[in-house]
């Protein structure tokens, strides 16, 4: 009997779908919908339809990072093959953990895990299905490297928890989308995150522990919240799985004493103020700089700076603070480079180089 009911429930839904195709749906064709459903499953409450709308989800946002100067200094043919040939890879990824794309933004994508049986397995799934992503950009960056197309990385975020969950617009244009605090702090998170690294929210990380190592804890200040415990993903042990550790993000690093000009980043507008420090060493993707007062663990700031030796100032370089620290009246801040410009990016390679090679022949 209760076949019989869902056939024929389904049945006239199919009918009611097929009058409104390619549409969204309007008042009359929802009541209609809902009248179907009543009638096979009796009244429904707001409780029930609340169920419905808000669920509890793990949601994976990725961005690739300093995509900008890659658009702005290839030919658009070599870009679009290039973010084509990379969200199709992802693509695959997560269809095969059984992660549900939500939508493209550009060169970032939005994606959702959950289970109806256990919660925790759809944030497993995340997990193994961001590493796996990563991995894969490290394939495919070895073989941009031949073809000398150039490295990308993405930034990814996973949060958990509760969302709505219903098509919004209207009948000119609507889309199915998800909402709620959650889905704006797992942007939050990722806007934290570096090139090639995979950073979780606590709620992903209680709900995972035991199957996921990470690095230690770390707090930072979001809008909205007065403090956000964040952690790395190194790997998932019993899978063998192990995210790739960036060899830019640990490149040969020069003593120097540079003079340094840097303006906060704040939702991706520069401000205007500019604060003075000055560069301690330097290396191909970042510094160590030297600043009057703190900044905060994990923002991302403008710097400008003198390349000396090349007669060259860089001016385009945006970094994010990954390590701040007191030494005595001043703070030490780690500053690893976001997107830089060709051109800055030769210059600071090449003064590096020049400085090492100073260094070697004056130690013989």
């Amino acid at each position: 009997m209760k076949d019989a009911v869902v056939r024929e429930t389904l049945r006239q839904i199919e009918n009611i779908a097929g009058d409104g195709a390619g549409q969204a749906w309007s008042m009359d064709t929802r009541a209609r919908v809902q009248a179907v459903l009543e009638g096979a499953l009796g009244p429904l409450t707001s409780r029930q339809i609340e169920n419905q709308l808000a669920r509890e989800v793990t949601i994976l946002l990725a961005d690739l990072r300093g995509f900008t100067p890659i658009c702005s200094s290839y030919p658009a043919s070599t870009v679009l093959a290039l973010l084509n040939r990379c969200l199709v890879r992802m693509s695959e990824i997560v269809f095969h953990h059984h992660g549900t794309i939500d939508k493209f933004m550009g060169d970032s994508m939005l994606v959702l895990f959950e289970s109806s049986s256990d919660p925790i397995e759809g944030a497993c799934r995340a997990i193994v299905c961001a590493v796996d992503m990563q991995n894969a950009m490290h394939e495919l960056n070895e073989r941009h490297r031949t073809s000398e197309h150039p490295e990308m990385y993405f930034g990814i975020g996973i949060n958990t928890g509760r969302v709505l969950s219903a098509r919004l617009g209207s009948d000119l244009y609507s889309e199915h989308t998800v909402i709620g605090d959650e889905v704006n702090l797992v942007s939050r998170i990722e806007s934290f995150s570096l090139r090639g690294q995979v950073l979780i929210s606590e709620s992903t990380y209680e709900r995972t522990r035991g199957f996921v190592a990470t690095a230690e804890p770390m707090d930072v200040f979001v809008k909205g919240r007065s403090k956000v415990v964040l952690r790395e993903v190194t790997g998932i042990p019993s899978m063998g799985k192990v995210v790739p550790r960036q060899e830019s993000r640990r490149s040969l690093r020069v003593e120097v004493k540079i003079p340094l000009g840097y303006k906060m980043v704040v939702n991706k507008v520069v401000l205007p103020e500019v604060h003075h420090g000055r560069i301690l060493d330097i290396g191909y993707y970042g510094i160590l700089a030297e600043m009057v007062s703190p900044v905060p663990l994990l923002c991302e700031v403008m710097v400008e700076f003198e390349v000396p030796l090349v007669c060259h100032r860089a001016q385009t370089v945006y970094g994010r603070v990954v390590k701040i620290a007191p030494h005595g009246n001043v703070w030490h801040a780690g500053i690893e480079f976001t997107s830089t410009s060709d051109a800055d990016r030769a210059a600071i390679q090449l003064v590096v180089q020049l400085l090492i090679q100073g260094i070697e022949e004056s130690s013989r």
